[in-house]
């Protein structure tokens, strides 16, 4: 059966005076288009600047290149793009797509990129003791952070549920010794951990 090939563009949402296309005839190409969904997604329901203000930010501001909402909106694209390392983030944050998400082309100085390098996301990481420090400026509220999740699933229903179900999946690891908690598990024909 002969592929049905598709010619017409798509607009999205346009920022500084530029259009964004997404088109089938060549040119620059990403494997990061879905964060072009991922954008429409945060216009919206707001979800980048939601959860940024579950965070505190004690940095100097006169020193800021990144702020905050650009931060967890770099974080959020990244994860859900597949990369969860901070570390993928050293070569991201010349990604033009990604750029799109924090609505900057051009970065602030001329010794940065347009996005967050790993170093800068890092300061998004609980810092070991709870408390902002010294290079942990960027603090959290995991209760707010919880609130907002439930919110956000709330406000997707034309009318509150009555109730919500949670179907939690198992993640099962094959274990190859003899590890608290190990079980064989039949299905898998092996030893597993599998708490649920």
């Amino acid at each position: 059966m002969p592929t049905e090939c598709i010619s017409k563009q798509f607009d999205f949402e346009g920022f500084d005076g530029r259009r964004v296309v997404s088109a089938f005839d060549g040119g620059s190409i990403t494997t990061h288009a879905g964060a072009l969904l991922l954008r429409q997604t945060d216009r919206a329901i707001d979800l980048f600047r939601r959860i940024a203000s579950c965070f505190d930010d004690h940095r100097n501001p006169a020193l800021v290149v990144h702020r905050l909402p650009a931060l967890v909106g770099q974080r959020i694209a990244g994860i859900a793009l597949g990369h969860e390392d901070i570390e993928d983030h050293d070569e991201l944050r010349h990604d033009q797509v990604l750029a799109l998400l924090s609505d900057k082309s051009e970065p602030k100085r001329s010794d940065c990129a347009a996005l967050a390098g790993k170093s800068t996301l890092n300061r998004l990481e609980p810092a070991p003791s709870g408390v902002p420090g010294r290079y942990h400026r960027i603090g959290h509220d995991a209760s707010v952070i919880e609130d907002l999740f439930v919110d956000l699933h709330l406000e997707a229903h034309e009318a509150v549920p009555g109730r919500i179900i949670l179907d939690l999946g198992a993640t099962d690891d094959p274990l190859y010794g003899h590890q608290e908690g190990r079980f064989f598990h039949g299905y898998y024909n092996c030893y597993r951990y599998l708490p649920l």
